[in-house]
C-alpha cells in the first residue's frame, strides 16, 4: 500500500491573507496598494496552481487556494473601482494641486475641531 500523505500547498495561506489585506490597502492608498498586495496574491495563486497540476494527489488544500484567487480577483476590482474614483476626484477638484491644497484645509479643520 503506497498511500501518500497530503501535504498544503505552501502559498495557498499567504495568497489568501495578501487578498484581504488589499481589501484594506486599497481603500488606504488610492487602489494602488491594492494592486500591489492582489498581484502579489496572483502570482502565489499561479505558482501553486502549477506544484497543485503537476501532483494532484499530493495536496490537500487546492479548494483554500481557489478562495483566495477569488478574492484576489475581487480585491483588483476594488483597487481600480478605488483607483479610478481617486483619479476622478483629484480631476474634478481641479488637479494635483487643488486636490491637495483641499485635503490640507480638511485636516486644519480636523484639528481645530478636536
Amino acid at each position: 500500500m503506497n498511500e501518500q500523505v497530503q501535504q498544503k500547498l505552501p502559498n495557498a495561506t499567504t495568497a489568501l491573507i495578501l487578498g484581504i489585506i488589499s481589501f484594506i490597502a486599497c481603500c488606504c492608498s488610492m487602489g494602488i496598494g491594492g494592486f500591489i498586495f492582489s498581484g502579489i496574491a496572483f502570482y502565489l495563486v499561479k505558482k501553486d496552481t502549477k506544484l497543485y497540476t503537476e501532483n494532484p494527489d499530493a495536496y490537500s488544500n487546492f479548494s483554500q487556494l481557489n478562495t483566495a484567487k477569488i478574492i484576489a480577483i475581487i480585491g483588483l476590482a476594488l483597487a481600480a473601482i478605488s483607483f479610478i474614483y481617486s483619479i476622478y476626484s483629484i480631476w474634478s477638484m481641479g488637479g494635483w494641486d487643488a486636490y491637495m491644497e483641499q485635503m490640507q484645509e480638511a485636516m486644519n479643520q480636523f484639528q481645530n475641531a478636536g
